[in-house]
C-alpha cells in the first residue's frame, strides 16, 4: 500500500535535511498542511526551534484578502503569523518535491477559532444558547460560501497532486481547547451528539423546514441532557438518541444536518475539481457514522464515495470503522486508514505493520501516517522498519 506522511511546513522549512529524511522513511506522499487551525506543536529535529505556536487559524501561503475571490467578502481567510511567514508551504512543498514525494494539501476547512472570536455570529450555537467559536456554523449561507472558496484556494496549490479535506462536516463540543475542563461530565456518544445540535437562526430554520418546533426541540434536548449532568449514564449511540428526543424528532433534527453536511461536501468537492488540473485527487477526512462530528466528519459511505475520490478514515482505535465503506462498491475509489505513529500521544508504530496488514484485510488501499514531524526519532525508526516490511 502506498504510505503517505503528514508534515507541517514549519516542520520542513530552515530544515536542509528534513524532507529527505521524510522521504528516507520509505513513504511515497506528504500530507502537507496548507490551511490548518490554531495549534502547539513539537519540532523534536529542528535545527532552529523546538516548538512552534502557531497563534491561529490560517492559510499557510500568501493570500490577498482585498483581491480576487476575497474582495469585498465579510468572511476570508487570515494570514498566518511568524510561525509560516510568507510562502510557508510553498516553500516546503518545493523541497518536498524535490526529495522525490508526491506532494497533496492537506485543508481543515470548519474548525476555526479565530472566525468565531472576530464574528461569533457564524459559531454554532448549542440547546443553551453557548456559543463554540471554534465550530463554524455550516448550515450559515456566507460560511458554506468561504469554506467552498477555501477548499478550492488552500486545496489546489502549485504542484500539488491531490487534496485531504478535513473537518468538511459539522463540529461538535469536543475540542482539544486550552486548559480544557469539559471532561468531567461522561457525555458519551448521545450526550456528544446532543451537544453537537445547533440552534443559530439558519439551523433553527432548517429545523422548521423539516415540521420540527425549534424552540420545542432545543427544549427537548435540554431535558435529555439533564439526566446527564446529574452523572446518570449515557443510553449510548443513536438508540440513545431516540430514546431521549423520540423517534420522529431525532429522525428530522438528524435529516437537516445530515443535507445540510452533504451539499456542502458535494459543493466543496466539485469546486475543488472544476480548479484542479486533470487527476487531481480529492479525499476527505471522513467517519462512517453519520451523525458523528469532528476533524472526521461523519459521513453515508456510499454517498461519499460517489463524490468524492475516496476518504482517509482514523484507525487510532482500530481499522473497523474501515468496513462501511469497503462494503461500498468503488472502482478505484481511495480507502486510506489513518495510523497515529506518535508514541506520546498513543500512537503504535511499533504494530505499524502489523495494523497495516490488518487494514488491508478490511478493504484498506493506502496508508496514512501521523505526524512525520511531530514523532520522535525512535517512532520514525518505527515507521520506517514497518515500511521496509510492506
Amino acid at each position: 500500500m502506498k504510505a503517505s506522511a503528514f508534515v507541517y511546513p514549519w516542520d520542513v522549512n530552515g530544515d536542509p535535511y528534513a524532507a529527505r529524511r521524510i522521504a528516507a522513511l520509505g513513504v511515497e506522499q506528504v500530507t502537507l498542511a496548507s490551511a490548518y487551525h490554531s495549534t502547539r506543536a513539537l519540532t523534536p529535529r529542528h535545527p532552529r526551534h523546538r516548538i512552534v505556536t502557531a497563534e491561529h487559524a490560517a492559510v499557510l501561503y500568501p493570500t490577498d484578502p482585498t483581491d480576487g475571490r476575497w474582495a469585498g467578502r465579510e468572511l476570508r481567510p487570515y494570514a498566518a503569523g511568524a510561525w509560516a511567514p510568507g510562502d510557508a508551504y510553498g516553500e516546503a512543498a518545493g523541497a518536498l518535491a524535490e526529495a522525490g514525494l508526491d506532494v497533496h494539501t492537506w485543508v481543515v476547512l470548519a474548525h476555526n477559532s479565530r472566525l468565531g472570536a472576530d464574528r461569533p455570529d457564524t459559531s454554532v450555537v448549542n440547546a443553551y444558547g453557548d456559543r463554540y467559536p471554534w465550530a463554524p456554523c455550516i448550515a450559515q449561507p456566507a460560511t458554506r460560501a468561504y469554506l467552498v472558496d477555501l477548499a478550492v484556494e488552500a486545496a489546489v496549490r502549485p504542484g500539488a497532486r491531490g487534496t485531504e479535506l478535513e473537518s468538511l462536516g459539522w463540529y461538535g463540543l469536543a475540542h482539544l481547547h486550552a486548559h480544557d475542563k469539559t471532561g468531567a461530565i461522561g457525555l458519551g456518544e448521545a450526550g456528544q451528539y446532543l451537544m453537537a445540535l445547533c440552534f443559530c437562526p439558519s439551523c433553527r430554520a432548517g429545523y422548521g423546514g423539516q415540521g420540527l418546533d425549534p424552540d420545542e426541540l432545543a427544549a427537548a434536548v435540554r431535558a435529555a441532557l439533564e439526566p446527564l449532568w446529574r452523572g446518570e449514564p449515557d443510553h449510548g449511540g443513536w438508540a440513545g438518541v431516540e430514546k431521549s428526543l423520540g423517534d420522529e424528532k431525532a429522525a428530522r433534527a438528524c435529516a437537516w444536518r445530515e443535507e445540510t453536511a452533504r451539499t456542502l461536501q458535494e459543493a466543496a468537492v466539485a469546486a475543488v475539481r472544476a480548479a484542479a488540473p486533470a487527476g487531481f485527487q480529492v479525499l476527505l477526512h471522513a467517519d462512517p457514522v453519520s451523525y458523528h462530528v469532528g476533524a472526521n466528519a461523519g459521513v453515508d459511505p456510499a454517498h461519499i464515495l460517489s463524490v468524492a475520490d475516496g476518504v482517509v478514515v482514523p484507525c487510532a482505535g482500530g481499522a473497523g470503522l474501515l468496513t462501511p465503506f469497503a462494503e461500498v462498491e468503488r472502482k478505484g475509489g481511495v480507502l486510506a486508514a489513518n495510523f497515529v505513529v506518535v508514541s506520546g500521544m498513543g500512537g503504535r508504530p511499533g504494530t505499524l505493520a502489523a495494523d497495516a496488514e490488518r487494514a488491508a484485510g478490511l478493504g484498506a488501499t493506502e496508508l496514512r501516517l501521523y505526524h512525520a514531524g511531530l514523532a520522535s526519532d525512535a517512532d520514525l525508526d518505527s515507521v520506517r522498519d514497518a515500511l521496509a516490511r510492506r
